[in-house]
């Protein structure tokens, strides 16, 4: 342990009385640590009957927790103490430097004056060339603005534009170039509009003729028709006449060509009836004749017929 504190003493660079120093302060720790750290390994409790090495355990761990508190209280005392010294320090230098560093700066322009004189110009070339570049963009954007503004100012009237209208520059037009157009393209709109109304006009007080015309032609219409169906009612009514009298006609008509042919019928019945009966008459009377001639023998000698009895 002693070495180990040497070797970190010396490594950290601190003169010679503030390193003994150093040793003397925390020697004693490094071997309290030394001696514990042998102590510990020996002392092994693996059964819950050790009463007396937990209480030789508790007893170290109280010592060595009252060390670590003193090395930290010392810590703090030694980190306090190097601090002041270093603000000491630190204040003296800037004093120090306050007052040589405007000396050094004063003299340094001095050495620099040509280097120093064109530095100047040519951040005052830069500045100017920035000034123009930023007033160039500032005159860019006032035109874009401006061009926008008149743009959305000259949108209502854009079916008035003429065909020769640059709509890319409205930014860059004069003041009383502009407000000529606004009022030529109001006068156009105004022509438009006031024409489009005349149209209007026109259209209505034509739509009313001819809805006039229509109605006239409507209400004739309806008369003619209502005249043509007072006609047809009344052709209808006589043709209906003259339909029942015909029908009443060919009623007559059939009743009687019924009646005829009933009456045809029947004389045809009694016709074909007599006819009938003749044509039996005579059948049975070609019979008797036929019998007659039959039963008749000739005389051979005189040719008279005889007639044969019949047999009874």
């Amino acid at each position: 342990m002693d070495s180990k504190l040497a070797v970190i003493v010396k490594e950290s660079g601190l003169e010679k009385n503030k390193a003994q120093f150093m040793l003397d302060k925390f020697q004693d720790y490094f071997n309290i640590a030394a001696e514990w750290e042998d102590k510990a390994k020996n002392i092994v409790v693996t059964k819950e009957d050790q009463t007396a090495e937990m209480d030789m355990a508790r007893v170290g761990r109280l010592f060595l927790r009252d060390k670590r508190i003193a090395i930290e209280k010392a810590r703090k005392e030694l980190k306090e103490q190097a601090l002041r010294e270093g603000k000491a320090i630190d204040g003296i230098a800037n004093v120090l430097k306050a007052l040589i560093v405007p000396i050094e700066e004063y003299l340094g322009k001095q050495e620099r004056f040509v280097e120093i004189q064109d530095d100047i110009k040519r951040q005052a070339l830069i500045a100017e060339a920035e000034k123009k570049a930023e007033d160039e963009r500032i005159e860019a954007e006032r035109i874009q603005l401006l061009h926008q503004e008149r743009v959305e100012i000259l949108l209502p009237y854009k079916q008035w534009w003429p065909t020769e209208f640059n709509i890319n520059n409205f930014g860059t037009l004069a003041e009383d170039t502009f407000n000529n157009i606004i009022s030529s393209l109001k006068q156009d709109k105004a022509d438009y509009e006031k024409e489009q109304e005349r149209i209007r006009t026109e259209n209505k007080r034509l739509l009313e003729e001819a809805e006039e015309k229509d109605r006239l032609a409507k209400e004739e219409k309806e008369a003619h028709e209502k005249e043509l169906a007072k006609e047809k009612a009344k052709a209808d009514a006589e043709k209906q006449k003259q339909e029942a009298e015909l029908q009443k006609e060919r009623n007559l008509a059939n009743k009687k060509r019924k009646e005829a042919e009933e009456k045809a019928e029947k004389e045809a019945a009694r016709a074909k009836k007599e006819a009938d009966a003749k044509l039996e008459a005579e059948r049975k009377e070609k019979e008797r004749l036929g019998e007659l001639l039959k039963n008749q023998i000739t005389c051979p000698e005189c040719g008279h017929k005889f007639q044969l009895e019949k047999e009874k």
